[in-house]
């Protein structure tokens, strides 16, 4: 089976959710990470602090730069992911049409590299 990286988006202009919306959402992502796990497609996931909580760490001219805040600017950051095992794409797009009803966000699918056999 191959890997994906099922990852949340955020858009960083909509409206706070209130506490109780919030709930739901956390109540329903439990929910499909519990169908995720049952299935045997779970391999990792979790979500992410806001963007603003980022540190950027890269090497320029030879030196060791961090920087606070995320490294892509844009209305949409990460906000949290699943890395899941699916037998196909198409599989993998299954999985995140349900996680994008549970959490309420976009969901991008993007398959991981495959390692050459060593």
């Amino acid at each position: 089976m191959r890997q994906y990286l099922l990852s949340v988006y955020p858009v960083e202009s909509d409206p706070p959710a209130s506490p109780e919306a919030m709930q739901k959402v956390y109540d329903d992502v439990d929910v499909f990470n519990g169908e995720v796990q049952a299935a045997g497609a779970w391999v990792f996931g979790g979500g992410l602090h806001p963007p603003a909580t980022a540190t950027v760490v890269r090497r320029r001219a030879g030196e060791l730069v961090m920087t606070d805040g995320p490294f892509a600017e844009g209305k949409e950051q990460v906000g949290g992911f699943w890395v899941i095992a699916a037998a196909d794409l198409d599989a993998a797009l299954a999985w995140a049409a349900r996680a994008t009803e549970a959490c309420g966000h976009p969901v991008e699918v993007r398959p991981f590299e495959e390692l050459p056999d060593s």
